[in-house]
C-alpha cells in the first residue's frame, strides 16, 4: 500500500496547497534572496498557534570563540521564581541551517514554557552560507557555556540543562551534545531533545515513496548541507566532515546524555533519525523514540490541532519535564 498522509493532516493541509506548491525551488544561489520570503511563510503558520501571555522574553548575549556576540532569547514564565534552582532548555531553531531565528519561533517556544514552566533559552546562531563549517555549532556551544556560567542568575541548576532543537536545530543540539561529551563539560548535559533532527549530510538520494509527500525535500536538503559544508564535502562519504556539524558521522555515540527523538514517517529524515536512535540504544544510552505515521517534516504548524500533533506535543512536554 502506498504511503499517504494522515487524513486529519491532509484536511488541514489542503487549503495551503496552492501557496506551498507555488514556491520556487530552493537553490544555493537563491538562499539569501529568498530567505525573508520563506521565513515570512513560516512565521505566518506559527502565528496561528496560541499566545502565551504569562511568558516574559528577554535578550542576552554569549560570546563565541571568535568574539562574535551570539544573541540568546530567554523565555521565562512569570511567577515561577523559586528558592530552588530548576531545569532549563537551551534551544536551537530550525531552518535548514540557512534561515530562521529565535524570534521567529517565539510563539511555539513561549507556549511550551507556558505549559511546562521550564525556561527556554533560544540561540540566534549564525547561518549558512554566510557562515560555514563549525561556526554554527560553535555559536551554540558558546551559548551552552554562557548558560552554565550564568545559571545561578537565572535560577537554573547547571546540572539540569538540556539541549533542544527541531530540524537543523535538532542536528545542532546533537552536535553540541557530542562536543560537550568530548570536552568533558562539567556538569554534563542532562538530556538532548531532538525533534526531527537534521543529522546526516549524506542523505542526498530521494526515497521515491516519501519524496512526493515530503515538506522538506531531498533537493532542499542538498542545498542546506552544501551551504554549510561546501560542494566538495557535502554528501561525500569519504570527505572530512566534523561530527559536530553532521552528528550521524560520529564514530562513537557512547557517553551521550539521555535522548528523546521524534520524527514523522513521511519525513526524509525518518531513516537517519531511526538509525541514530538505534546506535544510541546499542551504546546503552537511555533513548526514547517516536515515529508518527502519515505526517511529514514540520507537521505541527500545518495542523496544530490534530491528534498526532497533540500526542507529539504531549510527549515533548513530558521529555522537557523529565530531567
Amino acid at each position: 500500500m502506498p504511503l499517504q498522509y494522515d487524513p486529519d493532516y491532509l484536511k488541514a493541509l489542503e487549503p495551503l496547497i496552492p501557496a506551498i506548491s507555488g514556491r520556487k525551488p530552493l537553490t544555493h544561489d537563491t538562499i539569501t534572496s529568498s530567505r525573508r520570503t520563506r521565513e515570512a511563510g513560516i512565521t505566518a503558520l506559527l502565528s496561528r498557534l496560541p499566545n502565551a501571555p504569562n511568558v516574559e522574553q528577554t535578550y542576552y548575549n554569549a560570546i563565541a570563540s571568535d568574539g562574535h556576540q551570539v544573541p540568546i532569547l530567554a523565555f521565562v514564565k512569570r511567577g515561577t521564581s523559586s528558592t530552588t534552582a530548576g531545569p532549563a532548555l537551551l534551544h536551537f531553531h530550525g531552518g535548514g541551517m540557512i534561515m530562521g531565528s529565535a524570534q521567529q519561533f517565539a510563539r511555539p517556544l513561549a507556549y511550551l514554557v507556558e505549559e511546562t514552566a521550564v525556561p527556554i533559552f533560544s540561540v540566534d546562531y549564525r547561518l549558512a552560507p554566510e557562515h560555514t563549517g563549525k561556526t554554527l555549532v560553535n555559536d551554540c556551544y558558546a551559548s551552552l557555556l554562557w548558560l552554565q556560567q550564568n545559571a545561578h542568575e537565572h535560577n537554573v541548576d547547571p546540572a539540569r540543562i538540556a539541549v533542544y532543537g527541531e530540524s537543523a536545530g535538532g542536528g545542532l543540539a546533537a552536535g553540541v551534545a557530542l562536543m560537550a561529551r568530548d570536552r568533558n563539560l562539567q556538569p554534563p548535559l542532562a538530556k538532548q531533545i531532538l525533534i526531527y533532527p537534521m543529522l546526516d549530510d549524506r542523505n542526498m538520494t530521494p526515497n521515491e515513496a516519501v519524496q512526493p509527500l515530503a515538506f522538506w525535500k531531498t533537493e532542499d536538503n542538498v542545498v542546506g548541507w552544501t551551504a554549510v559544508l561546501g560542494a566538495d564535502k557535502a554528501g561525500k562519504p569519504d570527505a572530512e566532515v566534523s561530527p559536530y556539524v553532521a552528528p550521524a558521522r560520529a564514530e562513537n555515540l557512547a557517553g551521550l546524555p539521555p535522548t528523546y527523538l521524534d520524527v514523522g514517517g513521511l519525513d526524509i529524515f525518518c531513516n537517519e533519525v531511526v538509525a541514530y536512535a538505534g546506535r544510541l540504544l546499542r551504546e546503552n544510552v537511555e533513548t526514547e523514540l517516536h515515529v508518527y505515521p502519515g505526517v511529514p517534516h514540520a507537521f505541527e504548524p500545518i495542523a496544530p490541532n490534530i491528534s498526532v500533533t497533540k500526542r507529539a506535543l504531549a510527549n515533548r512536554q513530558k521529555a522537557m519535564q523529565g530531567f
